[in-house]
């Protein structure tokens, strides 16, 4: 009969194989590098020692079939201090043979001691799961945000995501664009052009692990329910977000007052010519639309041809007028037996995504040798 259990050190290369098979989508064999990845983001744990632990599905045989990653996230709420789950990787097998081992698996996971769990990456599979066991897709949470900065690149870069060969005529979309993206012109759907305005009043420059903690920190306490980030935490989880090798460079910023004082940050990964994902943008109240166009403008100097993101319901109004696109690729769901929590959840009172995510991980973008 199959079974639900911990996460043990002796399923990681079981369970390597299913996140390279269903989840990267390739048939090559895992590597050390993600086996001892995954031991050490799931096993040894990246917020300290606590009684959640990852799950795996086991067939009668005893053999692995599936799992479901469990990040622990400690957080507060009005002055509670809690725990929640964070349900990111998410794989099972067997889908034709026992159809409601993902079922089983997740079931399991929920009634775990947490007081509330969560996913931002959710797919339409999962998301149908989370739904028949009452949990809440939160909608302002759920979209990808795209700006297009220059067209004939964006195009171009789009293309050779199916034909490699593609990236042969840069040089002609680089012209095309030099044409169509020419400063002074308004802001269009179709290009982005560095207009001065009220961005040019804030400095916004590169910033140490340590200064961004310290951003971290102050803007997060904005929000009723929010992690409650050590500062031993924030080091851990930035030394896991300093590479990922298929997004492009790593890009960190503080965005200042003239006082010094910091208005917001930003940290999202990408490479002249390629399309940047953000991971994060934080901002004071009021001043998220100054910290999307430092963001904005610091891509478009890079030599960047689009940013995406996900977003959070403080940032979707300033991004209006912005010329953003919005999609649906994955849903953050959320899950939790305390009405005040749903609803911190559902009003859009709740720091979720990114750095509250798993967007940090190596999981998301890395390469694994």
């Amino acid at each position: 009969m199959s079974s639900v259990r911990s996460f043990e050190a002796g399923d990681v290369e079981a369970v390597a194989d299913l996140f390279q098979r269903l989840l990267r989508k390739t048939g090559a064999p895992a590597g050390s590098d993600l086996k001892a990845y995954l031991r050490t983001l799931f096993l040894e744990g990246a917020t300290g020692d606590t009684p959640l632990r990852s799950r795996v599905h086991v067939r009668a045989d005893g053999t692995v079939s599936g799992f479901l990653g469990i990040l622990p996230v400690p957080m507060e709420f009005e002055g509670r201090r809690l725990l929640a789950a964070n349900c990111g990787t998410f794989a099972c097998d067997d889908r034709e043979s026992d159809p409601f081992a993902g079922a089983r698996l997740l079931r399991d996971a929920l009634s775990g001691p947490q007081d509330l769990s969560f996913s931002e990456t959710s797919n339409d599979i999962s998301t149908d799961m989370w739904r028949s066991m009452r949990a809440t897709v939160l909608g302002p949470y759920s979209l990808e945000w795209l700006r297009i900065l220059r067209p004939a690149a964006f195009a171009l870069e789009a293309a050779a995501n199916r034909v490699s060969a593609a990236r042969l005529a840069r040089p002609l979309a680089r012209a095309a664009d030099a044409v169509l993206c020419r400063r002074g012109e308004k802001q269009s759907w179709s290009h982005y052009a560095p207009l001065a305005g009220k961005a040019d009043a804030f400095i916004d420059a590169p910033a140490s692990d340590g200064d961004f903690i310290e951003a971290c920190q102050q803007l997060v306490a904005k929000f009723p329910l929010r992690p409650h980030w050590e500062r031993p935490v924030l080091e851990t989880m930035l030394r896991h977000a300093a590479r990922k090798a298929q997004h492009g460079e790593r890009v960190q910023h503080v965005v200042r007052a003239r006082s010094g004082k910091a208005i917001g940050l930003y940290l999202y990964y990408g490479d002249p010519g390629g399309i940047g994902r953000t991971v994060q943008i934080m901002a004071e109240p009021g001043q998220e639309s100054i910290v999307i166009d430092c963001l904005l403008r610091n891509a478009h100097d890079r030599g960047l041809v689009a940013m995406r993101g996900r977003t959070q319901p403080a940032l979707l109004q300033a991004m209006i007028g912005k010329k953003c696109a919005f999609l649906h690729a994955s849903s953050t769901v959320v899950h939790s037996r305390d009405p005040d929590l749903l609803q911190a959840m559902t009003t859009g009172r709740a720091f979720l995504n990114g750095l509250a995510g798993e967007g940090w991980t190596r999981l998301i973008g890395d390469r694994f040798e």
